[in-house]
């Protein structure tokens, strides 16, 4: 890379850095280009983005945003993934380094926040930002419905008492 290009790459680093609010750090000692390729796949399907960073051009973007205390993470090949859904970056992270050793979670940062892998993992266990909004659409819509279902309860029932007596006196004629 010439000074342009490492140029180019810190501002980039930094506009993701301002616009996202978890950057996940993790160790990829090891892996294989198949296994890369894969890990890669994962992090786009769950609509994040995985990039190896050169550790000192990392720091430098670093500088002056909310997520310089992740700075001491950044030994040996490391490489950074973010995402604006936080909780899909470290589902995706969890489930690739369960099936393979040489990907290791150092940590990241929810906002200013640091956190350790144990709390990349406990991140990982939440519901993800869609399923959130689902919950709280469905208990949005919960009251409504049972409202809507009280207020036509008297109506229905005074159609079928009506259809009750309409039936018996049909049956009162024919006999």
């Amino acid at each position: 890379m010439d000074r342009t290009e490492k140029r180019a790459f810190v501002q980039a680093l930094q506009t993701v850095f301002a616009e996202t609010s978890f950057v996940l750090v993790s160790q990829n000692k090891g892996l294989t280009v198949a296994d890369a390729t894969k890990l890669r796949r994962q992090m786009r399907d769950a609509g994040a983005t995985y990039k190896v960073a050169k550790n000192r051009l990392a720091a430098l973007a670093l500088d002056g945003s909310k997520f310089e205390a992740v700075r001491p993470l950044l030994k040996g090949p490391t490489a950074l993934a973010w995402s604006k859904d936080p909780v899909a970056v470290a589902k995706a992270a969890i489930e690739f380094a369960r099936t393979n050793d040489k990907f290791v979670i150092l940590g990241g940062a929810l906002g200013t926040q640091t956190l350790n892998a144990d709390g990349v993992k406990a991140l990982a266990e939440l519901p993800s930002l869609e399923t959130l909004r689902a919950q709280l659409l469905g208990l949005i819509q919960t009251p409504a419905t049972r409202i809507a279902g009280v207020l036509q309860a008297p109506g229905s029932q005074l159609a079928r008492v009506f259809s009750a007596y309409a039936k018996k006196d049909e049956t009162a004629e024919a006999a």
